[in-house]
């Protein structure tokens, strides 16, 4: 039987539901436990698929297709296991699904209700996730802060869980902030008191109280929450803040964390071995080397929005030996004026993916840039396509060469609408989504890379490489050195003169693990750091 966790914040956002809930995953997997994770949001979006990267950050691609939370990111970094559709759900997925069933009669005339049409729509989603994943421990991270009322449903959900499963089975955890008083120089418990009330009056007790603090706390403190939240008094876990999320698994096992939630669901484990984590830690306290990657995006006043670019960079970082230091680039700036003033000094460039034509030009500029001083470039989704249309325009000579994206009249749409995109009209979850598989050219970089012929990278698009310029743009240099097995789609390009010039059609930054970094950006900073 599959144990259940519930991972509930409470006083603020922000406290790092998603880092504990990860870091947890991590620990139990190493006392060999099979574990799966899920997040609820209780927003009305049914995916965060069509939001603003301004709004909500990256949206994380799983293999079969799910557009989901970032949170996703750090489960799977983390726990190192693939996720799948039955790890994130929102508000409008759940609301979506109830009202299309009392539309087609499945309820049978009967009055919808929250409790318990909408209740029971989140525990069936609860538990698929445990039965499709076979985990022995199926821990979920209930978003928004204790209090929110979207997110009295989801809260009413667990606790019915609790009772149909039975408290040996459910465990329940609460994050709260433990602030310090600078003008009486003290930390103070009241707040995470008034939250765990909160959650008490919907019928939820928590039975772990990981207390997020900027420093440490006196034991007196545990003392308080122990007493007046009614936990073990090892039960609550101090959460500081670190300077590299990595190291939250080593403290929070130090702390205890795995070892009361064990305790406490019955599971006989033997200790985890943290031996991997623990070198892999101690790698990213010893770089010595400094590497600068400029990422040329139209999202970089929010860095959540390349979420997983910037931790991939980082797991490479570790393998190198080298801190990465990211020069952030709005490509709207970017002019033929003044790039070589934005760009001076950089050791590499990515050109991530992203929608719209607003900035196309300065990521063009700043790639023609990278290719014509032989700075290493990796481009990503997008980035491959303004890869192609800035070689197409400025080696081959096709003037005006563009993507019909976002330009409709060009007379050399080299990057074009896929053919089973052109009948689609519904925005969301309907794009190119999840992992494909991708033939490697032999005697490319790419080959060489991955080290294999057969790949299998995630895609999150709609337009592609326009194959009716093959010829020219290859007969000019350019490399396909990936397709799809039935050679019909360009999944990649390179440039072999070139020091590190490669464009990809997927999404290899949602594959990158702290401990196995992907060969693409392990690749980027070694020929950034000439090694």
């Amino acid at each position: 039987m599959t144990k259940f966790i519930f991972i509930t914040g409470g006083v603020v956002s922000g406290l790092g539901k998603g880092i504990t809930a990860a870091s947890l995953g991590r620990l139990l997997k190493q006392r060999g436990l099979k574990v799966a994770a899920q997040k609820l949001d209780p927003y009305m979006n049914v995916d965060p698929g069509t939001m603003s990267p301004f709004q909500h950050g990256e949206v994380f691609v799983t293999d079969d297709g799910a557009e989901t939370d970032l949170d996703l990111g750090h489960y799977e970094r983390f726990i190192d296991e693939d996720l799948t559709r039955f790890s994130n759900l929102t508000s409008g997925k759940v609301y979506w699904n109830v009202l299309n069933r009392e539309r087609s009669g499945g309820y049978l005339g009967k009055t919808v209700q929250v409790i318990p049409h909408i209740t029971g729509e989140i525990k069936d989603f609860i538990y698929r996730g445990a039965e499709t994943s076979g985990a022995d421990v199926l821990i979920t991270e209930i978003g928004g802060t204790t209090g929110d009322i979207e997110s009295q449903p989801f809260l009413e959900a667990i606790r019915q869980i609790s009772l149909e499963k039975g408290r040996g089975n459910c465990l329940f955890i609460h994050v709260t902030l433990v602030p310090y008083l600078k003008g009486s120089n003290e930390h103070k418990s009241k707040p995470t008191q008034h939250s765990v009330k909160e959650l008490q009056s919907m019928g939820i007790s928590p039975d772990i109280i990981i207390a997020r603090a900027d420093e440490p706390f006196d034991e007196s403190i545990k003392d308080k929450i122990s007493l007046f939240c009614n936990v073990k008094r090892d039960c609550v876990i101090e959460n500081l803040t670190l300077p590299c999320l990595y190291e939250a698994p080593l403290m929070l096992h130090k702390s205890g964390l795995d070892r009361v939630v064990c305790r406490e669901l019955g599971l006989e484990t033997p200790e985890p071995d943290l031996r991997e984590w623990e070198n892999m830690v101690e790698k990213i306290k010893s770089r010595q080397k400094k590497v600068v990657i400029a990422i040329v995006g139209k999202y970089v006043k929010l860095h959540d929005a390349y979420l997983s670019i910037i931790e991939s960079l980082n797991h490479a970082g570790y393998d190198t030996g080298a801190k990465v230091e990211i020069r952030w680039v709005e490509s709207e700036d970017v002019k033929d004026e003044n790039v070589h003033v934005l760009l001076d000094g950089i050791d590499g460039m990515i050109i991530p993916g992203g929608f719209g034509d607003r900035g196309i030009d300065g990521k063009i500029i700043a790639c023609r840039y990278a290719r014509e001083n032989n700075i290493p470039l990796l481009g990503i989704c997008l980035g491959m396509q303004i890869a192609v249309i800035e070689y197409a325009r400025h080696v081959c000579g096709l003037a005006g060469a563009h993507s019909s994206e976002f330009d409709a009249n060009s007379p050399h749409p080299v990057i074009d609408l896929m053919e089973e995109q052109k009948s689609i009209t519904q925005k969301g979850g309907t794009m190119r989504l999840g992992a494909y598989p991708c033939i490697t050219r032999e005697g490319t970089l790419l080959r060489r890379l991955y080290g294999q012929e057969r790949i299998s990278e995630r895609h999150r698009h709609r337009y592609e490489f326009n194959n009716a310029y093959r010829d020219i743009l290859t007969s000019k240099g350019l490399v396909i050195c990936g397709t799809s097995p039935d050679n019909k789609l360009v999944e990649a390009v390179e440039l072999p003169t070139h020091r590190f010039f490669i464009g990809v059609q997927y999404h290899p930054e949602f594959k990158s693990r702290p401990t196995k970094p992907h060969p693409l950006f392990l690749g980027l900073l070694k020929a950034a750091l000439n090694m």
